[in-house]
């Protein structure tokens, strides 16, 4: 079963690039998406079934054998995998699905162009990779998923090559996340210096001594586990668009929508939040480490909340909303509260996916005009997209019943995950920087969601009227995935509840990192043993062994405990945020519309600041693009061009001519010449051997 979940994506990528033509264009696609859908199923009978305190191990070949490097293929399966494995197949068959309808008579593409199997090859080669990452058992496996979705995901982001933003959009998110990948490999490689292996059980079970040893790294000294952690996080910031290394994503709306939902949704921007859990054994050593990655989550969540304040295409607005709750992943991962990062990885998938294929409904709808300014009045033009928006963000906004507890939160998918996050985030810095920046970051994300929401489907139409007066709703085929999705958005969280957060037992049941049993047979004076969290009332919760369950929980860490401590008004910051930012977005675009042209006005250096993206491309090109052209450009016109073109044409139109007209001087055309030059040749070599024997 695992095998086919895994390869089934990948014949059909091979079928459709290879084999379309002998078995036709629409026969190709429906394989793929009928592989996919396979996939899809076969992962949730395992999500559902799989017992978390078994972790399986598939090998499937033996790899690469080198000194006493020995990597295997293997599929190790455990509540991490098997909870990734859903979201990626759910999310990418639908997208298959949903790309019969948009990739239909594209503009980009002529009549007489095949171009849809080459879609359809890519995207389940994608999937075929991103299941190769979250199936991983060693790091290199996992580096060699890693570095498949790249691929993938530069293929699908210049899909649309004869554009040149989108073939500059898909450079540079393939040359940003490799800057990441490069912290990713030296990570990898301390970890085999270390440890003599990459295999993911070893370097679990050396997390100790890891954490006892020193590492020299570029001058100075550092403690292996502290520096490991930095690098390995440094990689995950690259695909998970963290901030300063986030550039790449919000071009990469360049590709088509269904890239977008199914590239910047759920699956390759989540694998550096899969990387940080699935390596929780050796980042709960790290506490500087963890402190870092909450730094760079928050202040992800709240610079890429102010930008998507601002932005008018559709698409760019869910991107850096995607941007956002990543920070938010992140915060919870570098806390401890990995169960929760994981929450919301899992809950952010169908809401945000559902956002960015119903902002791809909108798009097909007015003809692929994406400015928000443009549109107006489609509610009653585009209705199920219109409620499948709407539910998108009812839940990404997190709309729900706080206080109100049935054995769950009452609420939408994000206020059930992302309530948990920010409530970790409190209980874990004590009300610090990442609490409120998440708090304003939700209010902001409440804002520009609603704004998207009123400038797209309230009003009055605006822009291109001919576009309004045709606009219609979708074909089943895309509003079918958007329905499946709604279902998630809406029931994910309270379902899951208990899994993810409702207490540490409870956690650790899910994930199988600690019997039920021996939270009852715990000795309360064995040294080291953690506090954990019940329903009402603390126990003691065992020491865990590193690498025993999918994640690793460290004796010292009662985050999901204290998390469910937290004050009321802490608990009801989320709710609040979310009717601030709905308010202020009613004023603003159905009360007042004149007023976010006045506060723009007003407000004229933020506004550009915040339109400009920070100016982190200007700084970027100031300090790293300008100088390496100009070093390019003197390498190639002084080196290249004056030094080695110069030397050979030199030598070729100047030595060579000089010497070419010296001797022709010697060519006269007599024979007498000639002749005389050869008596003289003759004379002077009998008088080099006379004087060279009596020597």
């Amino acid at each position: 079963m695992l095998t086919t979940i895994l390869f089934a994506p990948l014949v059909g990528a091979l079928v459709c690039g290879l084999m379309w033509k002998f078995i036709g264009e629409k026969a190709a696609m429906v394989f793929a998406t009928a592989l996919l859908f396979l996939s899809c199923l076969l992962s949730w009978i395992v999500f559902l079934t799989h017992d978390p305190y078994v972790t399986e191990q598939v090998q499937l070949l033996r790899w690469i054998e080198s000194g006493s490097l020995l990597t295997e293929w293997s599929i190790r399966l455990d509540r991490l995998t098997s909870t990734m494995l859903i979201v990626v197949t759910t999310v990418s068959a639908l997208v298959h699905l949903y790309s019969f309808g948009y990739m239909d008579h594209d503009p980009q593409w002529r009549e007489d162009e095949v171009y849809k199997p080459r879609f359809f090859a890519y995207l389940s080669f994608f999937t075929f990779a991103m299941l190769m990452l979250v199936t991983a058992d060693n790091l290199l496996q996992l580096f060699f998923g890693w570095e498949g979705v790249g691929v993938a995901s530069y293929l699908l982001i210049g899909f649309y090559y004869r554009k040149p933003s989108a073939g500059a959009a898909a450079m540079k998110a393939f040359i940003v996340n490799r800057v990441g990948d490069f912290g990713f490999l030296l990570g990898i490689f301390a970890l085999f210096f270390l440890v003599d292996s990459i295999q993911f059980r070893d370097i679990f079970a050396a997390a100790p001594d890891i954490a006892a040893t020193q590492l020299e790294f570029m001058g100075g000294t550092f403690n292996a586990a502290e520096l490991v952690a930095v690098l390995l996080f440094i990689g995950a910031m690259g695909k998970s668009a963290q901030l300063g290394l986030h550039t790449w994503l919000p071009d990469a709306m360049e590709g088509p929508t269904p890239v977008s939902a199914l590239i910047h949704a759920a699956t390759m921007v989540t694998a550096g939040v899969f990387l940080v859990c699935r390596m929780s054994p050796v980042m709960e050593f790290a506490p500087n480490a963890m402190a870092f990655v909450v730094l760079i989550g928050a202040a992800t969540a709240f610079v890429a909340a102010t930008i998507g304040l601002v932005q008018n295409d559709i698409k760019r607005v869910i991107a850096y909303s995607t941007m956002s709750q990543l920070g938010y992943m992140f915060v919870a991962a570098g806390l401890g509260a990995y169960s929760v990062a994981m929450f919301h990885l899992f809950t952010h998938a169908f809401f945000k996916a559902m956002l960015f294929l119903g902002a791809g409904s909108v798009i097909h709808a007015m003809h692929h005009e994406q400015d928000m300014r443009n549109y107006g009045g489609l509610r009653k033009k585009i209705p199920l997209t219109f409620w499948a928006m709407m539910i998108g963000t009812l839940a990404i906004t997190g709309v729900g019943i706080p206080l109100l507890y049935l054995g769950f939160p009452v609420g939408f998918a994000g206020f059930v995950s992302k309530d948990a996050v920010i409530e970790v985030a409190y209980a874990g810095t004590a009300g610090g920087f990442a609490f409120w920046a998440l708090v304003v970051a939700a209010t902001l994300t409440s804002f520009y969601s609603w704004r998207l929401m009123f400038l797209t489907f309230y009003g009055t139409p605006r822009g291109n009227m001919h576009a309004h007066d045709h606009a219609h709703e979708s074909p089943r085929v895309m509003t079918v995935p958007l329905g499946v999705l709604a279902v998630g958005s809406v029931l994910a969280g309270m379902v899951w509840y208990g899994g993810f957060f409702k207490s540490q037992e409870s956690v650790d049941d899910f994930f199988g990192n600690v019997p039920v049993a021996e939270h009852a047979l715990i000795d309360r004076d064995l040294p080291g043993a953690a506090h954990a969290a019940g329903e009402g009332e603390a126990h003691d919760r065992p020491v865990q062994v590193p690498g025993r369950g999918a994640i690793y929980i460290g004796p010292e860490n009662h985050i999901i405990h204290e998390a469910h401590e937290v004050p009321v008004w802490v608990k009801l910051s989320p709710f609040v945020a979310m009717l601030l930012g709905l308010g202020t977005a009613w004023l603003f675009y159905i009360r007042n519309p004149a007023l976010p042209r006045q506060w723009a006005a007003n407000l004229s250096p933020l506004h550009r600041f915040l339109l400009n993206k920070w100016y982190f491309d200007e700084i970027y090109q100031f300090l790293w693009v300008n100088p390496a052209r100009f070093l390019g450009r003197l390498f190639w016109r002084r080196g290249d061009g004056d030094v080695i073109d110069g030397s050979i044409n030199g030598v070729a139109m100047g030595i060579v001519p000089f010497f070419t007209r010296a001797l022709n001087r010697a060519q006269s055309g007599y024979i007498f010449t000639y002749a005389f030059t050869m008596v003289l040749g003759i004379v002077a070599l009998i008088t080099w051997m006379t004087f060279a024997q009596a020597n």
